[in-house]
């Protein structure tokens, strides 16, 4: 198999609005290693689902992930942009949780799961539409959304494997296991997309279209690496992953014969294969093992992991929205568009 371009760090992305304009300003200078600085920028004046404040978010959790060309490993932990980036996640935590609404006390994290486990045949969204009529060239745009956290796959989640116990963490692992390729590197599913993209004619580097989306899939990874990156958050780190496992299987399905219809390369009728298969199998595993567990040895934590849930469905079905209506009115859903 022809493995796809070295890994090396992204370059720092185009500004979109003053908030994302200061962070990537402030990157570009040597962090202060004596004092602190705060760094001041408007975020209370900016939407919290916009491009501007989820690119500066986004920005700030690559620093955990492969950082920028020429940006100081320092800023990782630098307590002025941790203040300005703290700052930042309260607008959009804020705003997932109205999008949300309020949470039934009376439901359970198994009930919840098993609601949306539960997919029509004939439904609406992308990978309905990627089924049973996109073209091509829309199967290519769905490539450069999912690219933003398909080249990263599994790592935000994987911040939450210290912060676990007991069978959840043996099964959260097991899982992630698989995600990782089972300990080859040609089968990571990061390496899949990348010979997925590769093979779409698509540039296959990390970060390679963050220029290229909306704040809307900016927001779908934004919410895992939040939910990651704070203990607090750990129930609903796992109830993200729990619903991300056990949607993946049908969804890839219709995406397998979209892709097949439309004749797509084998390399991206692959990866989308391995997910109906392996997620299947890991669907059981999250929802007695980790999920299950979890609840049973720390049931404070089960309406995170509702929340979790929900968040899921929440930025996921922004971003539907966006391409939908984009594709309805016969325009590209990119902010730049492939040709």
């Amino acid at each position: 198999m022809t493995l796809a371009a070295p890994i090396t760090e992204p370059v720092l992305p185009v500004a979109a609005g003053p908030l994302s304009a200061t962070v990537i300003e402030v990157l570009g200078s040597r962090p202060p290693r004596r004092h602190l600085n705060r760094i001041n920028a408007p975020v209370i004046d900016s939407d919290p689902w916009g491009l501007d404040l989820q690119l500066a978010l986004y920005v700030c959790y690559e620093l955990h992930y492969r950082g920028f060309r020429g940006v100081d490993a320092a800023w990782e932990w630098n307590p002025g942009l941790l203040h300005l980036r703290a700052q930042l996640e309260s607008s959009f935590l804020d705003a997932v949780t109205n999008e949300i609404g309020s949470l039934d006390h009376e439901e359970s994290a198994a009930a919840v799961m098993q609601d949306i486990s539960i997919e029509p045949a004939d439904g609406a969204g992308p990978s309905y539409f990627l089924r049973d009529k996109g073209t091509w060239e829309q199967a290519q745009e769905y490539f450069v959304h999912r690219s933003l956290y398909h080249l990263k796959e599994a790592d935000p989640h994987a911040f939450a494997i210290p912060r676990l116990r007991g069978q959840a963490k043996a099964s959260f692992v097991a899982v992630e296991f698989d995600e990782y390729g089972g300990g080859r590197g040609e089968n990571l599913h990061q390496q899949l997309y990348a010979d997925l993209m590769a093979a779409a004619d698509l540039d296959s580097s990390y970060l390679g279209y963050i220029d290229s989306v909306p704040g809307e899939a900016l927001a779908v990874v934004n919410v895992m690496s939040l939910f990651g990156l704070h203990r607090g958050f750990r129930g609903a780190a796992v109830g993200h992953f729990a619903s991300t496992e056990i949607t993946s299987p049908p969804g890839s399905a219709r995406l397998v014969e979209g892709l097949e219809r439309l004749g797509a390369p084998e390399a991206c009728v692959r990866f989308y294969r391995e997910h109906v298969e392996a997620d299947a199998v890991h669907e059981q595993v999250v929802r007695t093992d980790v999920v299950g567990s979890l609840v049973q040895t720390e049931p404070h934590l089960e309406r995170d992991v509702i929340f979790g849930i929900r968040a899921h469905a929440a930025v996921e079905d922004r971003l539907a929205d966006v391409l939908m209506t984009s594709w309805a009115n016969g325009e590209s859903s990119l902010r730049r568009p492939l040709s």
